[in-house]
């Protein structure tokens, strides 16, 4: 398998349907992660063929893992049964190949009702994401993560972004409550909670970095110890975010700044034009480089023509991928 440098673990590399929840932790303790986009036609519906293509393209270059359905993929679009076919797609396409992790969120008993879909159609864990809308206390997240964790035996990540703020005395409690616990995805940028939680737990978890656009704070995070992110460039640019994932691993700060300089803050520059954009230009990029996922769907909106340039003229300055 191709792996572009990125060191893979034992586990990945063979049947993956054999991978227990602590293999999962181990393979999701190094490398780079993906979250694939999903395809929806000119309609919007959910479209297989090219999701399954786009899964084929990017599986072979390295990624320690994908995760489907997730914020990326727009997990909060879709319909239980659109959840289902796309889970089941990406169990399917990438058996034997990389390890899958679905998107899982909402209140209490919908998660659990996602969790336990993923677990049945094959899926290797869940992206444990926010509850949405209602505020709750430290309690009431540790008896919502609680539940979801003990509905099902995979792994479950959980994602501290929005109002699921865990702090380090509740994720020491989920963690000596529920063994399956095996991750915890910061998308919050809080440097203190990210580091109490940290030498709270140690080696109990694995740690993901998760900001938008992680690879601006790659860097910072590996020296917190927390050496893995997720990559949404991946989906259009997988190359050059391998080769990014390279150089901060290898400390390569030459590799790194020239790279943020020349892609990466040209890039959030388009990005931060307007609130969800994130998942947009990932899209537009996506198509750009002959990959086309289709739109996104409401409440989110597309790039327009303007910055759909702008975007492919930075891609293609960084040459093929």
């Amino acid at each position: 398998m191709r792996n572009n440098g990125v060191q893979l673990s034992t586990a990945a590399l063979h049947n993956t349907e054999t991978m227990n929840y602590q293999d999962l932790k181990q393979t999701l303790s190094s490398g780079l992660l993906s979250f694939p986009i999903t395809d929806f036609d000119a309609q919007g519906n959910f479209r297989p063929s090219t999701y399954a293509s786009r899964l084929e393209w990017l599986a072979p270059y390295g990624a320690s893992a994908l995760f489907v359905a997730g914020g990326t993929g727009e997990f909060f679009s879709l319909t239980p049964s659109e959840y289902s076919d796309v889970v089941r797609l990406a169990v399917e396409t990438c058996r034997g190949k990389v390890p899958i992790l679905a998107g899982a969120g909402g209140p209490t008993r919908t998660a659990i009702a996602f969790a336990q879909e993923a677990e049945r159609l094959g899926a290797h864990g869940i992206l444990l994401m926010p509850h949405y809308l209602t505020e709750a206390s430290q309690d009431g997240l540790v008896a919502h993560v609680e539940a979801v964790c003990k509905s099902v035996k995979f792994g479950v990540v959980v994602y501290n972004r929005g109002i699921c703020r865990l702090n380090a005395d509740s994720m020491e409690l989920l963690a000596a409550r529920c063994p399956n616990l095996i991750g915890f995805k910061d998308g919050i940028g809080d440097i203190e909670l990210m580091v109490s939680i940290r030498r709270r737990l140690g080696d109990r978890l694995t740690y993901l970095g998760g900001l938008p656009t992680a690879e601006l704070f790659a860097a910072p995070y590996k020296a917190l110890g927390v050496p893995v992110y997720s990559s949404a460039v991946f989906n259009f640019m997988p190359k050059l975010a391998i080769d990014f994932y390279n150089a901060v691993k290898n400390d390569d700060h030459a590799t790194t700044g020239r790279l943020i300089d020349d892609f990466f803050l040209p890039y959030l520059a388009i990005r931060n034009k307007k609130a969800g954009y994130a998942v947009s230009i990932v899209k537009a990029g996506a198509t750009i480089v002959g990959h086309d996922g289709g739109p996104v769907r409401t409440p989110l909106i597309d790039l327009n023509a303007e910055e759909c340039e702008q975007l492919k003229a930075l891609i293609l300055a960084q040459g093929p991928q």
